[in-house]
Parts: structure tokens; sequence; C-alpha cells
């Protein structure tokens, strides 16, 4: 038995040693430095709020940013799929929204209710039964209206410093030319130097602690189970989950979502004592991991996946200090990479949403009310948008089976 494991642990690393590349690594590192460059901004607006210590705000993100890495890492490498995990960003906003009348306990309550009812739903199959209905072109849909905002920020960002995003484009188009398999990477390091002959970048603040994680007893009281548990949990499902499993049918990665959905609802509720709101699929961030600027070879992007799930885990031990290390770059340089590195899945997801005649109108609603930014009783657009395009093909064919995706 310890024989068998010890072979098996040796072979997984192996291939994972053939497989690496620079490429994906880059990919996973990117994908770190967006979600530290913009939504842990909202963590920190929630946690004043609640009043939290800076102590206890280290501890909320330590235990987001290592479970998120952990359950990345294990779902990587065990499905062989870029698996990119995150914390819940529509969850922090509804805190924002609503976390001032509960006492942090009562909250922390709320968020093991949140983690216990994900991970039924991934047990049960329930979620995974319910998302597989949805046609192939409506998530594509969805997906391109996500990602849109983020190919329009490269050229808000040409026209707010030119200076920097000039050569940052340049510098993809020359590479997507000639070595497309290092373009992000290039691009991210001409931005760095040019940003820092620019004195653009402020390191000089930055002051780096380790972070002690802290349990909180959880106190379970009505309001906050049924004001902000529920709320928590549908959110999270709806608004990152579900785009998270469409992008990886985007893409054409046909993930089993049961155990993917198990995975991270047990880890929300195990980190939960230690602030950890919720872990989710990744959508936005997993776009970087998913294309082919990660690899071109779509079975050895997973590799891009634990690369990431490894740097979440790296920089979670530094807790509070990391949000002050990412604000150190130019927002214009983030904004830059982060769009350049989602093109590749914007051509797919746009090309993949119009694939279909019959489905059209169903994929154009849908990326519409998407890029709308509507929010109807606290819930994003991106699923407003699923919804409508849902109804609009049932109306349109009378149809709701899902169109067949083929796995790479």
């Amino acid at each position: 038995m310890i024989k068998t494991i010890y072979h098996s642990i040796v072979t997984l690393i192996g291939k994972i040693g053939n497989d690496c590349s620079i490429s994906a690594i880059i990919a996973g590192l990117l994908a770190v430095t967006v979600s530290y460059a913009g939504p842990i901004l909202i963590v920190f607006q929630a946690a004043k709020i609640a009043n939290l210590s800076d102590a206890m705000v280290s501890s909320w993100i330590w235990a987001i940013s290592f479970s998120t890495g952990l359950t990345g890492v294990m779902l990587s490498a065990w499905l062989k799929m870029p698996i990119i995990t995150a914390w819940s960003t529509p969850g922090a906003v509804l805190l924002v929204a609503s976390w001032s009348v509960y006492p942090y306990s009562d909250a922390i309550g709320a968020f093991i209710l949140s983690g216990l009812i994900a991970t039924i739903l991934g047990v049960s199959g329930i979620f995974s039964s319910a998302i597989k209905q949805i046609p192939q072109p409506i998530i594509a849909a969805m997906l391109a209206g996500i990602l849109l905002t983020f190919g329009v920020e490269v050229f808000i960002s040409l026209r707010q410093l030119p200076i920097l995003a000039v050569p940052m484009i340049l510098c993809y188009l020359g590479l997507k030319r000639w070595y497309p398999r290092y373009a992000v990477a290039a691009t991210l390091f001409v931005g760095i130097v040019v940003a820092a002959d620019l004195n653009l970048l402020h390191f000089q603040d930055i002051s780096v602690s380790v972070v002690t994680p802290i349990f909180i007893t959880p106190t379970f009281s009505m309001e906050a189970l049924i004001g902000l548990g529920i709320p928590l949990c549908i959110v999270t499902m709806t608004a990152q989950n579900a785009t998270g499993i469409g992008l990886l049918r985007a893409d054409g990665y046909n993930a089993p979502i049961s155990p993917i959905i198990t995975t991270t609802g047990l880890a929300s509720l195990l980190f939960a004592p230690f602030g950890a709101h919720g872990i989710n699929i990744a959508a936005i961030t997993a776009a970087i991991c998913t294309g082919k600027e990660a690899h071109t070879d779509p079975d050895k992007r997973y590799i891009a996946g634990i690369a990431c799930g490894v740097f979440y885990m790296l920089v979670s031990i530094f807790g509070a200090t990391i949000a002050s290390a990412f604000a150190a770059f130019p927002k214009e340089l983030i904004a830059t990479i982060a769009g350049l590195a989602l093109f590749g899945s914007i051509i797919s997801s746009l090309s993949s949403a119009m694939s279909e005649e019959l489905q059209k109108e169903s994929a154009l609603i849908t990326f519409l009310i998407t890029i709308s930014g509507i929010s109807i009783l606290g819930v994003g657009a991106a699923f407003w948008g699923l919804i409508a395009g849902i109804v609009t093909n049932y109306i349109l064919t009378g149809n709701t089976n899902t169109l067949s995706s083929k796995k790479r």
C-alpha cells in the first residue's frame, strides 16, 4: 500500500516536471497578481466596515489565500486541468453591503453555513445537473461579457498612461507574431522595466510581516444565518461557480463539476473560523491560465493551475502586507497586462457564442446584459445574463438541452 502510494507520488512529480513551462508558471503568477491588485481591496473595505483589527484582517487574508492555493494545487494536479480557485469577490461585495449589523462571530457562523450548503450541493450533484442544462453558446456569451471590460481597459490605460501602455502593447503584438508562447511574460517584464524607469513603482512603503492565523469561535444567530449565510452561498454559486464552470467548458475542459464544488465547499467550511468567507472556482483570473498563452498544448496548462496555487500559498504567509505590495504597481500596468493576457479568451468566447445559428439571439442577449453591469437583488449582471439567455433560447427554440461540448 505504502509502496503504491510512493510510486504514484513519484510518477506525478515526474509528470509535472516534464510538463513544466515558463509560460504556464508566468500565467499562474499573473493570475495571482491580478487577484491581489483588485479584488483583495474589497476584502479590506469589508474588514473596515466590520471594525476588524489588523491581526484579524491578516488572518482573513491568510485563510482565503492559503485555502485558494491549496484547492487549486490539489484539483489541478488531480484532474490534470487548469482548475483555478479564488475567494468569492461577490461575497466580499455582499459583506461590504451587509456586514455592519452582525458581530464578527455571527458572521463566522454564517460563513460556515454557506460552506456547508455549497458542500452539500457538490456532494449531491444538484449543482452539476443544473449547470449541464445550459447551452454552450450562452455560457460563452456570458464569459465574453465578463472579459470584455478587461480588454477595453487596455485601451483606457493607453489613453491614461500611453508612455507605459504603448511599449507593452507593441511588445505583445511583436511577440505574438514571432514567439507567441512568451508574449505575456515578456510584456509583463517590459511593463515593469518601463514603470521602474518612470519611477512608477513604489516599494518603499511596504513592510513585511508574517501572519498568525486567528481561530474565531463561531456563534450562530438566525438573523446572520438567513441575512448573510444564505445570500453569501447564493451569490458565490451563481456569480462565481457557474461562471467558472462556464469558462472551463468554453475552453474545452469537461471538468467534473461535483468534485470541484465539493472540494471548494469543504475548503470554505474548514477555513471559515479563520475568516474565509467563501472559496469557489475562479472565472476572470482562470481565463489567464486556461488559454493558449499559458501553453499551446491544452493538456499541459494544468501546470498554470498548480503554479497559481503555489504562489497563493506563498503569498498567504505575509497576510495583509500583500495588498500594499501589489499596490506598488501602477494600475495601468495591471490593467494592460491583464487585458492583453485575456485577448485569446475573449476571441474564443465570442467565436463560440456566435457559433450556432439558432442560438445567436440568445447568446447576444446574454452578452449584452452581462456587459450592462446591472445588479438585481444583490446578484450581478453575469447571472442575470445567463438566466435571460436561457429564457430567450427556450422562447425561440423550445429547447433547453445542451449542445455537446468537445473535450480537448
